[in-house]
């Protein structure tokens, strides 16, 4: 187990097909979905949170779910970024703006997500 999270959301460290290892997101009702690094399964996880779960299945297999789209640029940024071989640059480049503000779009749904997991465990659910 690489990390747990509330409501049985966790991403588990395996060894891939290939025998490198992967990081795998889990969650109740997702079919799962595997990452290189463990900073991407984490900002998955914390766009999971951010639109209250979500399932890619049915979206393609370059589509991107409508509940992530709805959300906001800044949503819909996080997800890009943990998509294999998009990066800072590429998402600056797909909207015209800085690399910077990427990053800054991705710092607030990792803070959004932190503050919807403090607030569902104060509220005694994990």
């Amino acid at each position: 187990m690489y990390r747990t999270h509330i409501l049985d959301v966790r991403i588990v460290e395996a060894s891939g097909s290939d025998g490198e290892t992967v990081y795998r997101f889990e969650a109740p009702h997702h079919r799962g979905i595997e990452f290189e690094d463990p900073d991407s399964a984490s900002l998955y996880a914390d766009v999971y949170f951010d639109v209250n779960g979500f399932q890619e299945d049915g979206t393609g297999h370059r589509g991107v779910p409508p509940k992530i789209i709805q959300a906001g640029r800044d949503t819909l940024v996080a997800y890009f970024m943990t998509q294999p071989d998009i990066d800072e640059n590429w998402v600056a480049s797909y909207y015209g703006e800085k690399p910077e503000k990427v990053t800054r779009y991705v710092t607030r749904v990792r803070k959004r997500a932190r503050r919807i997991r403090e607030g569902v465990r104060e509220r005694g659910h994990e």
